[in-house]
């Protein structure tokens, strides 16, 4: 999906940014260990924000501020035409992530399957806050923003426990557990909890309508202006969020409303960096890379989704000792820890799914295939 600015000329800093967190995103979810990660590569636990967490509301603040954009052909109203795309995109997305969660499907136990994931919040959050923006005026947005977020801290605070903040004591498994069933829920925490769940995905909206509304502003304006007005939203959003972290801890496992507020403003600020680098001094010959990723980028996240579960449930090998193991296993144990040890291996092995999917993005970059998901 291309941006187009004021003027015709589109903002590469966004194709950037988005292609940025797509090869971020398959560099954290593909280790060759789980047990030999680096500190910035890890998730935070449960409260506070590594640079890993800032990587998935980046990508759907970047939805927003793309969809001001997509949303102009359409006069930014909602009408049969909008409704239509946006209700095929969002059950498309969401489909392809009930597929990579039972992939490979004849071996999976549907009584058990997760049915939440990362493409189904991308796919709930983008449909949700497109109906929003096109039904409401614009000028309405920032309230019902700040409603939601309010409202969202409401519900954990008087539905949660003791302390509600808390793995066992926040809402968002309750109300997920009775929507969804238990048994359809993630279990790496070691209590049925889904980090992407029904629940939170409700703040994750506002998320999208914050890029919505900085598309909604820089599209007007000369792109020398855009880096300043950037830096003042993202320095007050990052402020608010630090403040309310205080109350409502930051923490991406329930995306808090001082996590949305935080991550929002950081993504201003690199936003703000990227189109004053890119679009005002016009430094672009170093994005080609991202780009790649960037103008491809549901495609080539789901495609690497896809390649993982390949490795570790369908390909399997037997090594020197006779074992039968999975396909990643063994590329890792035999290929990438001979050459850096456990842990630089192990981020040998992602870097290397980094660039296998650049390949497959930059085939279809040069073919000028563009896979809308």
């Amino acid at each position: 999906m291309k941006e187009v600015a004021a003027g015709n000329q589109r903002y590469l800093a966004l194709d950037v940014l988005r292609g940025m967190t797509v090869a971020l995103m398959i560099l954290v979810n593909n280790p060759g260990s789980w047990s030999h990660i680096y500190a910035p590569l890890k998730h935070a636990e449960w409260q506070g924000c590594t640079p890993t967490d800032l990587v998935f509301p980046f990508f759907l603040f970047v939805v927003g501020t793309s969809m001001y954009f997509s949303f102009s052909k359409y006069g930014n109203q909602l009408n049969r035409e909008s409704l239509l795309k946006i209700g095929k995109r969002t059950l498309l997305i969401f489909a392809i992530g009930l597929f990579l969660n039972s992939f490979p499907q004849w071996t999976t136990d549907f009584s058990k399957l997760r049915i939440m994931g990362v493409l189904q919040r991308i796919a709930l959050a983008y449909g949700f806050s497109a109906l929003l923006v096109l039904a409401v005026q614009r000028k309405y947005l920032p309230y019902i923003g700040a409603g939601i977020l309010l409202a969202y801290w409401a519900l954990v605070y008087y539905l949660g426990g003791t302390d509600p903040y808390s793995l066992a004591g926040n809402p968002a498994t309750l109300f997920d557990t009775r929507l969804l069933g238990e048994n359809h829920l993630y279990k790496g925490y070691g209590i049925p909890f889904d980090p992407e769940g029904l629940f939170s995905t409700l703040p994750s909206i506002v998320t999208v309508l914050a890029g919505y509304l900085i598309g909604a502003i820089i599209k007007g304006m000369p792109k020398k202006e855009v880096p300043l007005l950037l830096i003042i939203f993202g320095i007050a959003a990052i402020a608010i969020g630090m403040f309310w972290n205080q109350f409502f801890p930051i923490s991406k496992p329930i995306w808090s409303s001082s996590y949305v507020l935080y991550t929002a403003g950081q993504a201003s600020l690199y936003m703000a960096f990227l189109i004053w680098l890119i679009d005002v001094r016009g430094f672009t010959g170093w994005t080609s890379f991202f780009v790649v990723f960037g103008v491809n980028p549901l495609f080539i996240f789901a495609a690497s989704g896809l390649w993982g579960r390949i490795m570790g449930r369908m390909i399997q090998v037997t090594n020197e000792d006779g074992k039968i193991v999975s396909g990643s296993y063994w590329l890792y144990h035999e290929v990438f820890v001979p050459i850096g040890g456990n842990l630089n291996g192990s981020l040998l092995y992602a870097i290397s799914h980094v660039i296998l999917f650049w390949l497959l993005g930059y085939v279809l970059y040069k073919k000028k295939i563009f896979i809308k998901v």
